[in-house]
């Protein structure tokens, strides 16, 4: 008989990683001291509204900018203007933000200051599609790459090469303003060039490469645009580029640190954490699988990790969408866990997304519990019919067991926690 609430421990755990990551946290260290000149504030993210919010409250000089933010996800500010757009594919809003931000850091010297503000989501919210590529071209390759099972590095190396703002050019842009950013990790291994698609750091992919990608996972492409990367016309700004000399890049939040802030409140619990990574990546359901074999030799084992123990991860795994439900990449991870451990007793988990969105719903994601597929057999759905939709949402929302947590603000990638007790 346990002395805590699983459930309970488990959704605790969830929020603290995210609130390990709120940038009224991890943002006031890195923020310049005032200058004579400009300080003038730009960013892309579901987390940019609320860092702006913090810059604001924490500088003491004058400033002015602009942020483009996830649809509900701004705050009130008084000096840097706010707009919303789209995620995961943009529209109209993106590309406007983004020819606004280009707008505000026109012009600038080498005595002004360019703070930018990085986080995930900025691939979709900051979008200007390179001269010849439309909104609509780019909006279609786009939900296709989504579709495809590409990961997010793939993804975001086509996004790359398709945009006249991303892969450094908005640092170019800044030149000869001294350039700040201050990004909050999502992708797995931290790789800055991935993170809202690198608009502000050089990039060492190449055209060639956002081609092969297209052509791995059979993408069709108008000719036009396969002459652009053929071509080389919209390559990326790479490291030597002597615009680039007055940047400087910063990590202010990262999955791995949200993981540590969860395992000890596990510790607290007097359950044992063992992080697993934060660079998972993978179809859902094979690391879904993975996972579960770990958890059952564990549950009757005691090895590799001896009970009561919670197996944590992080990352970004994908899934190739084949029917039409409602779901994410962390509900359809739970809900090809709870499959695969059929009805093994004292086993929960916890997957979600800590920006509050799991695929297009704005929900965060789920947890599992040992009567999960029994509950839902006496409900007479079929787990596995719900899987093959892709209909995660959908199953456990019809079990109540659903995480909801509304904006967060902040976006530091999945959380997956298997608690064994």
């Amino acid at each position: 008989m346990t002395i805590f609430n699983p459930q309970k421990l488990l959704c605790d755990m969830f929020n603290d990683a995210i609130d390990a990551a709120q940038p009224k946290y991890t943002l006031p260290p890195f923020i310049p001291n005032p200058t004579n000149g400009k300080l003038m504030v730009i960013g892309a993210g579901k987390a940019s509204a609320e860092m702006a919010r913090v810059v604001e409250q924490s500088y003491t000089g004058q400033l002015s900018g602009v942020v483009v933010t996830r649809y509900g996800y701004s705050v009130p500010c008084s000096k840097i203007s706010i707009i919303e757009a789209s995620h995961p594919v943009p529209d109209q809003s993106s590309i406007d933000a983004a020819k606004q931000i280009l707008n505000t850091v026109k012009d600038l010297t080498e005595h002004d200051t360019v703070l930018c503000l990085i986080s995930g989501g900025g691939s979709s919210l900051l979008s200007l599609p390179f001269e010849g590529i439309t909104p609509a071209e780019k909006q279609t390759i786009t939900k296709l790459l989504l579709k495809s099972g590409a990961t997010i590095s793939e993804i975001n190396c086509v996004r790359r090469h398709l945009s006249a703002i991303k892969g450094g050019k908005l640092a170019a842009a800044c030149y000869p303003a001294r350039l700040i950013t201050l990004a909050i990790s999502d992708v797995p291994g931290d790789h800055i060039n991935d993170i809202a698609s690198g608009p502000t750091c050089a990039d060492q992919t190449t055209c060639a490469d956002a081609l092969s990608i297209l052509t791995r996972y059979r993408i069709a492409v108008p000719s036009h645009i396969t002459d652009i990367l053929c071509q080389n016309l919209s390559e990326t700004i790479k490291v030597e580029d002597p615009r680039l000399k007055n940047s400087e890049y910063h990590l202010i939040a990262t999955p791995m640190h949200a993981l540590s802030t969860a395992a000890n409140r596990a510790k607290q619990a007097g359950i044992t954490p063992y992080i697993l990574g934060d660079t998972i990546e993978g179809e859902s359901k094979d690391v879904a699988k993975t996972l579960a074999g770990l958890t059952y030799h564990i549950k009757r084992h005691n090895h590799p990790f001896k009970k009561p123990c919670v197996l944590l991860s992080g990352g970004e795994t994908t899934v190739t969408i084949k029917g039409n439900g409602k779901g994410g990449r962390n509900v359809e991870f739970l809900l090809a866990l709870a499959i695969a451990l059929k009805h093994v007793p004292d086993i929960y988990a916890l997957a979600g997304d800590t920006d509050g969105v799991d695929g297009m719903d704005d929900i965060a994601g789920a947890y599992m519990t040992p009567d999960t597929l029994e509950r839902a057999w006496s409900q007479h759905l079929n787990p596995q019919q719900f899987l093959d939709n892709n209909d995660g949402h959908h199953f456990f929302e019809l079990l109540n067991q659903q995480v909801i947590t509304g904006p967060t603000r902040t976006n530091v990638n999945d959380f997956r926690a298997i608690l064994i007790v």
